[in-house]
């Protein structure tokens, strides 16, 4: 895919593993700088150091827990210093409850209120955290993109991390309208992406779709690229889901 980010700059929130630090490379690649956050301040600074190898002077790296503002704002002050401007906001942050507690084997009721208050810290409130600091310096400049990372579980529902399907479904779907209507003024578009099954995250080789297989992490990402782009001027505001036909397979 042509595209240039010469001169733009990008945060990316859980950029040190998966969808995020696959993102961050390719738009390094692609000629722009990132600033990338994780909680590992360790794994964060190797990240840092492999994108600075595909561009030296390209990356830097903030440890960041997404749950607490001040920690966000640190963030974004950091990368209006170094690069000037925040074009590009990427909120890869986030985890199913059920899997960061290890909590699989229980019920609803038997999950501990700590483990679901975590979730909707993480995944809901941590994007609008980012999406509220980095809106100040978008405003500023009068330009950028905020792209959501939603699931395909919002839509599908999941009885084993509920408070994860319900910040990934409706609350982002909200946010994402909500932030597109606002920042419509000041030339500020925001997306959300929602991906089905990817091969990387555990358990998605069981999901079925009508492609016969889960996403190769680099087409969640490609679409990232796209809607990050000039290309996508001319969205803002929508939930896209990435599935392989997985959302028509399930209304049949």
């Amino acid at each position: 895919m042509d595209i240039n980010f010469d001169k733009k700059v990008a945060i990316v929130s859980g950029g040190s593993n998966g969808i995020g630090l696959l993102f961050a490379q390719c738009f390094v690649q692609a000629g722009g700088s990132v600033m990338i956050t994780g909680r590992n301040a360790e794994n964060l600074q190797t990240c840092v150091d492999e994108l600075n190898q595909i561009r030296p002077g390209s990356a830097a790296g903030v440890p960041c827990d997404v749950r607490f503002y001040d920690q966000v704002c640190t963030v974004c002050d950091k990368t209006v210093e170094l690069f000037g401007s925040i074009d590009v906001l990427v909120n890869c942050a986030g985890g199913a409850e059920r899997r960061i507690f290890n909590v699989e084997d229980k019920e609803f009721p038997d999950v501990p209120i700590e483990a679901y208050d975590w979730s909707i810290d993480v995944n809901l409130k941590g994007q609008l955290h980012f999406d509220h600091a980095a809106m100040k310096q978008m405003r500023e400049q009068k330009s950028g993109v905020i792209i959501h990372l939603g699931s395909i579980v919002g839509e599908e529902g999941s009885s084993g991390s509920i408070a994860y399907s319900a910040s990934k479904s409706a609350a982002m779907n909200g946010l994402t309208k909500s932030v597109a209507l606002y920042g419509g003024k000041y030339g500020v578009r925001c997306v959300c992406v929602s991906p089905g099954p990817v091969m990387t995250r555990p358990g998605m080789a069981t999901m079925k779709t009508l492609v016969g297989r889960g996403a190769e992490t680099q087409e969640v990402v490609d679409l990232m690229m796209y809607l990050a782009s000039d290309k996508a001027a001319f969205i803002t505001g929508e939930d896209i889901l990435i599935d392989g036909g997985r959302n028509i397979l399930r209304n049949k």
